[in-house]
């Protein structure tokens, strides 16, 4: 079979490496993702083996580039990186890291330097237009001397000038106040324009401040203070003329620095471009150099230490492409891959596409196929749309989900839906294929269930005639207005002209009894698919029991399984389909009962009240009764006594086998199985235990007996669902939409847009997202419940080769 079908055929094989070439080696197959590498080296420690030096370098030129911040890295999309390379890289790397620092770091003091020159010079400017006004500035303060303010003014001649965070300004003003006693005069104004905090970079008006004191003591207490408040002080000269001569001096410096910093900051931009040119490429060869170096950890060196071993998990497929790499890779074309046999499972490989990659995903959720057997998503590509459509058709909401996968699908190479950060968006985007399919099989069965948005559609003509119904019955006007509700007799000639060409005839969504017709029909409908789906799931058991050369399976497993499941619930199958067709229209009134001949059936009794459905019923259903539970100890006995018998006898090997794992079936991890023993064991002749295998034949065979009832019971879930979905899509077009068509004049018209608006949103809200969740959840159950579990083990683990590239096998 195919890989979608069946895992490949993987085996293990031994690469032999010169040391020269080991490394292009190893590069040009992590280029072609072909191989899983084994650590050959299990014991020692990571700092003891023998690149650890390489190793350490690569971290540290990924050090250097994590100080280039804010750049766009791109993914593993570079050039091969050469040995050699590794050197250059670090030292152009350094090189570039550290003229990049020293530049920040100049362009970091220039701006902080700019930015106390203009707070500085706002501060001259407001304190000169403070000092120079013939009146006083701020709260006025009548010191202890009593003399009028602008005669104080003359006498003060110290000052402290500065900024101030505006937060810190009360607390600061009222802190100055306490300390010094009022021997100050202190004046606050904010700054004519914002500036950068220093601290946190945010853009902030400052607030400056103007201190005039007398008193040593009172100025140094000013001093403390502003240190304590975290205030910039700038020098404050006491004569006009020298604060005019300082303001002056400012803008020349301003001037001067401006023009240094935009030169700074031009050469600062060169070097951000061309790190941002280089840095992309370099970090990917340093990711690729370091992933080459961990692999090259994990070989060992042979007795001349001139040569690398690598033990690896290749594709059988692949082994041309392996020995095609090694020689592009190697100087003297010296190395090969050799295929060595081993006892060990071998990993899962399933290659995937952007179709079948979502269903894939869902099987293996539940478990990794083990080695070889037989794949359910395949099947699953029908089933699970299919049993999903069953519990949410209706052609309304399968169109909205078919048109939003279809969306997906038709734009799933934009980079903006593919790269989203939503981890909800990236599950839905990532299952589009599978939307796609529940959306289309949603409007398949909602055509055969007749409903769209819960209404019913007329595609063809009714089967039923009320007219021949009216011109064959005494039907008068006193009985049509007693009478709300009239019966159709299909017994009568020309009422019932027949089946419907496709679905439900849309007449019975007018009826008062749809509700038990629907019931009958789809819980009639949950049983009969539930049954084939599990014989289903059985038969795929016949291909793992004839891969894994256990043919003794088909007789002692499959036929008892198969036995039992088609004489108990197969015969209740008979028996709908049979009722179906014998009995017509003018028969059901004296129609049997399915259910009480199937509870007779285990009974081994009959009911007089409840007719037979065929002579001689009695007599079959006990056969059928006997048969199923004759083959009870045959399932629990069969494969314990074989394995028993066959436990002293010699056993041999296929010529090429990749070993014991081969064997790996649904029971094979407690060795019921020759594989399995091989796989423990190692020899020909394994020791079993027979009270084991018996143990785990005797719950396989609880399992599968109970799971038998239990399982079909658990697919009424498909009736239950149907009519769940179907009267909540009623419901919400009756107690919503239906209030919107209130008159045909403008005000229904205006009435009609917020009641479809509020509909739409709760068939979205509640009908799509809350019961298709629902839905989804129940048909994965039966998956891996009541399918899965009849063939599929799900104990192996995945081919995880080493690539540079991801998703190398999709």
């Amino acid at each position: 079979m195919g890989s979608l079908f069946r895992s490949e055929e993987v085996c293990l094989a031994q690469l032999f490496l010169q040391s020269a070439s080991a490394y292009s080696c190893i590069s040009e197959l992590g280029e072609r993702g072909l191989l899983e590498f084994r650590d050959l080296n299990p014991k020692v420690s990571p700092f003891q083996r023998r690149f650890v030096g390489e190793v350490r370098r690569c971290e540290e030129m990924e050090k250097t580039f994590s100080e280039c911040r804010g750049l766009t890295l791109g993914g593993f999309s570079g050039d091969r990186p050469a040995r050699p390379l590794t050197l250059r890289v670090q030292e152009q790397s350094e090189q570039l890291a550290q003229e990049l620092r020293e530049v920040s770091r100049n362009h970091a003091s220039l701006r902080g330097r700019l930015r106390d020159l203009r707070q500085c010079l706002h501060v001259l400017r407001e304190g000169q237009r403070f000092t120079s006004q013939p009146m006083t500035f701020g709260a006025a303060v009548q010191p202890r001397g009593g003399l009028p303010i602008p005669a104080l003014l003359l006498c003060l001649c110290s000052f402290v000038a500065g900024v101030i965070h505006p937060w810190r300004v009360t607390a600061f003003e009222r802190l100055l106040w306490r300390a010094c006693r009022g021997y100050l005069v202190a004046s606050f104004v904010e700054m004519p324009e914002p500036m950068e905090d220093p601290v946190t970079g945010e853009s902030i008006t400052w607030v400056i401040f103007l201190i005039s004191y007398w008193g040593e003591q009172i100025g140094q207490k000013i001093r403390k203070i502003s240190d304590c408040f975290h205030c910039q002080v700038y020098t404050y000269p006491e004569s006009e003329a020298s604060r005019t001569e300082a303001i002056t001096r400012l803008h020349g410096q301003i001037q001067e620095l401006s023009v240094t910093l935009e030169e700074t900051e031009k050469y600062l931009a060169e070097v951000l471009d061309k790190v941002a040119q280089v840095l992309p490429t370099w970090r990917v060869q340093v990711q690729k150099m370091k992933a080459i170096y961990l692999v090259l950890n994990q070989c060992s060196f042979d007795v001349t230490k001139k040569c690398l071993i690598a033990e690896v998990w290749c594709p059988v497929r692949d082994l041309t492409q392996v020995q095609e790499a090694l020689r592009q890779g190697s100087v003297s074309g010296s190395c090969f891959v050799q295929r060595v046999p081993t006892s060990e499972s071998p990993p899962t490989l399933i290659r995937t596409n952007k179709f079948t990659s979502g269903f894939q995903s869902i099987v293996d959720a539940y478990g990794v196929a083990s080695y070889q057997e037989v794949n359910p998503a395949p099947y699953a590509i029908i089933t699970f749309p299919f049993i999903f459509a069953i519990m949410f058709g209706d052609v309304g909401h399968g169109l909205l989900m078919f048109l939003f996968a279809l969306w997906m699908v038709l734009y799933e190479d934009s980079p903006r839906l593919r790269q989203g950060t939503n981890e909800i968006w990236l599950m839905f985007f990532e299952g589009r294929y599978l939307i796609l399919l529940m959306g289309a099989f949603s409007i398949y069965t909602g055509f055969i269930y007749n409903e769209c948005f819960s209404k019913a559609t007329a595609i063809f003509p009714s089967a039923w005639s009320v007219a021949t119904m009216a011109n064959h019955s005494s039907w008068s006007s006193a009985y049509l207005a007693t009478h709300p509700s009239l019966t159709l007799d299909p017994n009568v000639t020309g009422v019932f002209q027949g089946p419907y060409p496709f679905g439900i005839d849309p007449i019975w969504s007018l009826a008062t009894n749809h509700l038990n017709f629907l019931n009958s029909f789809k819980m009639k409908m949950s049983v009969v698919l539930g049954i084939v789906h599990m014989g289903f799931g059985v038969v795929l058991g016949v291909f793992n029991h004839v891969h894994f050369q256990q043919r003794h399976r088909l007789v002692l497993e499959f036929l008892p399984e198969m036995i039992f499941l088609l004489a108990l619930f197969g015969y209740l199958v008979f028996l709908i389909f049979y009722k179906w067709i014998k009995f017509s229209a003018a028969e059901s009134m004296v129609a049997p009962s399915i259910l009480i001949h199937f509870i007779d059936m285990f009974l081994f009794t009959s009911n007089a009240e409840n007719l037979p459905l065929y002579p001689g019923q009695v007599p079959v259903q006990m056969v059928l009764v006997v048969l199923a539970l004759a083959s009870v100890p045959v399932l629990l006995l069969g494969t314990p006594l074989y394995q028993w018998c066959r436990q002293g006898a010699p056993r041999t090997v296929r010529p090429g086998a990749v070993g014991g794992s081969m064997g790996v079936t649904r029971r094979s991890h407690c060795g019921c199985c020759p594989g399995a023993a091989a796989g423990h064991g190692g020899t020909g002749a394994a020791h079993l235990d027979f009270a084991e295998i018996f143990m785990h034949q005797a719950i396989h065979t609880i399992e599968y007996c109970l799971g038998c009832v239990s399982n079909t019971a658990s697919y009424l879930r498909l009736w239950a669902l149907s009519l769940a979905h179907a009267q909540l899509s009623e419901v919400l077009w009756t107690m919503v939409m239906r209030n919107g068509f209130v008159g045909l004049s403008y005000v229904g018209g205006v009435v009609l847009v917020p009641v479809f608006a509020a509909f739409a949103v709760l068939t979205v809200a509640i009908l799509l997202v809350m019961e298709g969740l629902s839905a989804f959840l129940h048909a994965l159950r039966l998956h891996w419940v009541e399918f899965q579990n009849k063939f599929y083990v799900g104990a192996g683990y995945k081919l995880c080769p080493f690539a540079f590239a991801p998703d190398t096998w999709e």
